[in-house]
């Protein structure tokens, strides 16, 4: 198993809590410089992939990674989004490369404010 994670300290509390999975391993980087990586570097990221959990920035994942994601095949892809329109725009992109939205949930994490939390699971169309 694989972890990606941007931020530093968040990748690092990954490692610390994970260490005792030595099947885990958290990689500091952003998902497409990783996935970018040659075979050598990283073989972890050109192996199969039974399922990918996306956790993108409020902008989301964006239409060139959602593609490459897609193209590893795996069986389920969840998107963990903070901003609806960014989520529109991941699900189009991940519909253009074979997949369909199977279900969609929607939190009020932070009441009384425009932001929603949305879980959104994809499957091969």
């Amino acid at each position: 198993m694989l972890t990606v994670e941007g931020d530093r300290a968040a990748s690092a509390l990954a490692t610390a809590n994970l260490a005792d999975l030595p099947q885990v391993l958290a990689v500091t980087d952003r998902v497409d410089a990783a996935l970018a990586r040659p075979v050598d570097v990283l073989p972890q990221m050109h192996g199969p992939v039974d399922a990918v959990v996306l956790d993108p920035p409020r902008s989301g994942a964006g239409p060139q990674l959602c593609a490459t994601i897609a193209g590893r095949g795996p069986a389920v892809i969840v998107d963990v989004a903070c901003d609806p329109a960014a989520l529109g725009r991941d699900a189009a992109a991940l519909a253009a490369a074979g997949y369909r939205l199977d279900s969609l949930r929607a939190f009020d994490a932070f009441p009384q404010t425009h932001h929603v939390e949305c879980v959104a699971v994809f499957l091969p169309a």
